[in-house]
């Protein structure tokens, strides 16, 4: 079992930034990609960004692409969202995930490609 725990989530101004951050526990010894998923209000959770084990690869979603950026720790139990030039459309609960294994999932947009969630932050940017 892998538990996550997501922070940094809050109150910012369009054009602001906010950095999430999400802590692994449990049975992190044997390395997992990582990713990050939101949910804004009356639509379905969608994919933000994902990254390896080793931190080498990165994959992220059109939305993301040039103004959020996913990074992790040397610990390698940590993993970031570093999000700039926010918009009111990002408002969204924000979750981290991770999958058992250390690449990442041929399809990272598929919810089912991941085994752990965390319970999400909230991140809301005002116009």
């Amino acid at each position: 079992q892998v538990q996550l725990v997501e922070s940094g989530g809050g109150l910012v101004q369009a054009g602001g930034s906010l950095r999430l951050s999400c802590a692994a526990s449990g049975r992190t010894f044997s390395g997992f990609a990582m990713g990050w998923f939101r949910q804004a209000p009356g639509k379905e959770r969608e994919f933000v960004a994902v990254i390896s084990w080793s931190g080498h690869v990165t994959y992220y979603a059109d939305s993301a692409k040039g103004r959020f950026t996913i990074s992790r720790d040397d610990a390698k139990i940590r993993v970031y969202l570093q999000m700039n030039t926010l918009k009111p459309e990002d408002t969204a609960v924000y979750y981290c995930a991770s999958r058992s294994l250390q690449q990442i999932p041929p399809t990272p947009s598929v919810e089912s490609a991941y085994d752990y969630w965390g319970q999400g932050t909230q991140v809301t940017v005002s116009s």
